[in-house]
């Protein structure tokens, strides 16, 4: 860490009196611009743009990255019946996760807006923000905990002791495909909602009082204002908490490597890649599912900016 420190203050510091050195007229700043730039350039060239092109490169290797196979590994990613499991779990979280958090986020954000105890209701579905995702998933992973159903055992996990308390028998909840991916998908709506109301909320504040009090003088009703006023006035800022829950969905990996490790068919790509590459030291499929992650994520991320700057033009 000091070394770290060191060279951290020798480039500052070697940045700062060339550009002492070179500033001056419009030539002098523009050189001192692209001198400013330069670190961060060749951090993202040698910390992502590097790293990316090389795991493309790999990508059309056998796992040993010896014997050049061409696209047998994405074949294989789109035939192999376990690997379809993992698309298809994918799917399942890309679908269900952005629209799911958004909209919780969306509807508990306009209950309590403006109400007595706003500050407080908004912190308790904020809180599992402010914990890490394998910490979320430890809480949860003993929400469906199961214990044989015998004599003198207690069910520890709350699921099942609600079960056992209506008169059922427990269930292996993390092990029955593929109820147990939408078990571990209610774990990341549970941490994303918070961050979608918060969001939200501060579009909603930002909606001028004289649009919503002429609604409310002519009559309108709470659905008609939620539909016709809220929602278009939020859309730019709704949209954005989708994306962004979207890329964050695409890249889940704590919630499944802690949970189940990826195991009973809820392997995602991002934990599919984890175990292929330093598990099964398949590094040709590893680094295929890697870049089909970067593919997917591409569009969302286009999309985003596009709408952004939309938005900032209008």
């Amino acid at each position: 860490m000091l070394a770290a420190l060191l060279l951290f203050a020798a480039v500052l510091g070697v940045i700062l009196f060339l550009a002492g050195r070179l500033g001056g007229g419009k030539r002098g700043d523009k050189w001192v611009g692209f001198l400013y730039l330069l670190p961060v350039v060749l951090m993202l060239a040698i910390g992502l743009v590097y790293p990316g092109i090389r795991t493309i490169y790999e990508s059309f290797f056998d796992a040993a990255g010896n014997t050049f196979v061409g696209i047998d590994n994405y074949k294989h990613i789109f035939t192999d019946q376990d690997q379809l499991v993992v698309l298809r779990n994918t799917v399942f979280w890309v679908v269900l996760t952005p629209f799911l958090a958004t909209g919780i986020g969306l509807i508990y954000a306009i209950l309590v807006d403006r109400s007595r105890f706003e500050s407080f209701a908004k912190a308790l579905i904020f809180l599992p923000m402010s914990i890490s995702f394998v910490a979320a998933s430890v809480i949860w992973k003993f929400m469906y905990e199961y214990r044989p159903d015998q004599a003198n055992v207690q069910q520890i996990g709350l699921i099942n002791q609600i079960i056992v308390w209506l008169g059922g028998k427990p269930v292996q909840l993390l092990i029955e495909s593929p109820l147990n991916t939408f078990l571990l998908i209610i774990v990341m709506i549970w941490i994303q909602a918070g961050f979608a109301m918060t969001v939200l909320s501060a579009a909603i504040k930002a909606i001028p009082d004289d649009i919503v009090e002429a609604a409310r003088l002519d009559g309108v009703n709470a659905w008609t204002m939620f539909k016709n006023i809220t929602v278009p006035s939020v859309r730019p800022t709704i949209v954005v908490v989708l994306t962004t829950i979207g890329i964050g969905t695409l890249k889940v990996f704590d919630v499944v490597r802690t949970m189940t490790g990826g195991n009973f068919q809820t392997s995602v790509v991002a934990n599919e890649f984890y175990s292929q590459t330093f598990r099964a030291d398949n590094q040709g499929l590893g680094a295929a599912l890697a870049v089909l992650l970067f593919v997917l994520v591409i569009p969302v991320v286009a999309y985003n900016i596009r709408h952004v700057r939309q938005s900032e033009a209008r």
